[in-house]
C-alpha cells in the first residue's frame, strides 16, 4: 500500500505530465473538439504547389478589381492598410464543417465593409463529416448569408484536398457531386442566391470526375499559383475570381470591372 505523502506525489506526478501532453502534444483541444481551421487554398498550396505564385497582381484583358480573402490566421485585420494598397473587396472565413466558428469574423467581416470593401463569407467544407445540406444550414446561421445590400457577395463553398486523409474524403464521384449539390440547393433556398465554389481545376476534375455541371448556376472562384489563370474545371467556361497567390495575404482577381463586382452583389 502507497503511504500518503507517495500517493500525493504519484498524484501531482500524473498531473504534470498530462498537463506537459496537452501543451505539447500537435493534437491540441481545439483539434480534440472538432474545431479545425483551415484557410482557402491551404490544402491546394499543399498539394500542387505555389512555385510559380506571381509576386504582383497579373493582368487580366478584361480589366479586373483586386481582393484578399482572410481567416483566423489573420487575427484583427488592418483594413485600412489593405484598401490604401487598392484591394476593393474581401472574402472572410465563416465556418468549417460543423464545428468551426471563426473568433475574429465579426471584425474582419463588418471591418472590410466599414472602409469600403463589397464583402462575402466562406464555408470550408469537410464532406466525410456530415451531408452537404447540414453544412449549409450551419454556414448561413453562423455568418454566410446574403442580404441585398450592394455590397454583400454570396456566400462561398470552399471544397478542396482533404487536410486531414484521403484526397477526395473516400468519396465516390458521384456521392461527392451530390454533396456539393446538396449544399448548394439548401443555401440557394435559405437565402436566394446560389454559392460561389471555390476550388482547384485538378482537385475538382479528380473528385467529381468530370461529372457535375455547376457552370450555370455557381459563380467559380478558382485557387491557381501561377502567372496564368489555367485550365477551367469541368464546364465552366471562364473563372469569375482567381485566387492567384498567398503571400503576403490571400491574393484574389475579380475577373471584371467594379460594375460586374457590385451586380455580383447585387445579385
Amino acid at each position: 500500500m502507497l503511504s500518503r505523502s507517495r500517493a500525493v506525489h504519484l498524484a501531482i506526478r500524473t498531473a504534470a505530465i498530462a498537463l506537459a501532453a496537452s501543451i505539447l502534444s500537435p493534437v491540441t483541444a481545439h483539434a480534440q473538439e472538432g474545431l479545425e481551421d483551415h484557410a482557402a487554398g491551404s490544402q491546394i498550396a499543399k498539394h500542387e504547389g505555389t512555385a510559380d505564385m506571381p509576386m504582383s497582381p497579373p493582368e487580366l484583358a478584361a480589366g479586373r478589381v483586386d481582393g484578399i480573402d482572410v481567416s483566423s490566421h489573420q487575427g484583427n485585420v488592418d483594413w485600412g492598410h489593405w484598401w490604401r494598397s487598392g484591394k476593393r473587396f474581401a472574402y472572410v472565413k465563416a465556418t468549417e464543417g460543423t464545428t468551426y466558428k471563426n473568433p475574429h469574423f465579426t471584425q474582419q467581416y463588418n471591418g472590410s465593409a466599414s472602409v469600403g470593401m463589397t464583402r462575402g463569407s466562406y464555408h470550408f467544407a469537410l464532406p466525410n463529416k456530415s451531408d452537404g445540406a447540414t453544412q449549409a444550414r450551419f454556414f448561413v446561421a453562423n455568418g454566410g448569408g446574403w442580404s441585398k445590400d450592394g455590397r454583400t457577395l454570396p456566400g462561398t463553398l470552399d471544397i478542396e484536398y482533404n487536410p486531414y486523409g484521403e484526397t477526395c474524403y473516400n468519396m465516390s464521384h458521384s456521392a461527392m457531386v451530390g454533396w456539393i449539390r446538396s449544399f448548394s440547393d439548401t443555401y440557394h433556398a435559405l437565402t436566394g442566391r446560389w454559392p460561389v465554389i471555390y476550388t482547384s481545376a485538378q482537385w475538382w476534375d479528380r473528385c467529381t470526375g468530370r461529372t457535375g455541371d455547376f457552370s450555370s448556376t455557381n459563380p467559380l472562384w478558382l485557387a491557381r499559383y501561377a502567372a496564368s489563370v489555367g485550365p477551367m474545371p469541368f464546364k465552366w467556361p471562364f473563372h469569375t475570381i482567381w485566387q492567384y497567390s498567398s503571400s503576403p495575404i490571400d491574393q484574389n482577381a475579380f475577373n471584371g470591372g467594379p460594375d460586374r463586382l457590385a451586380a455580383l452583389a447585387s445579385g
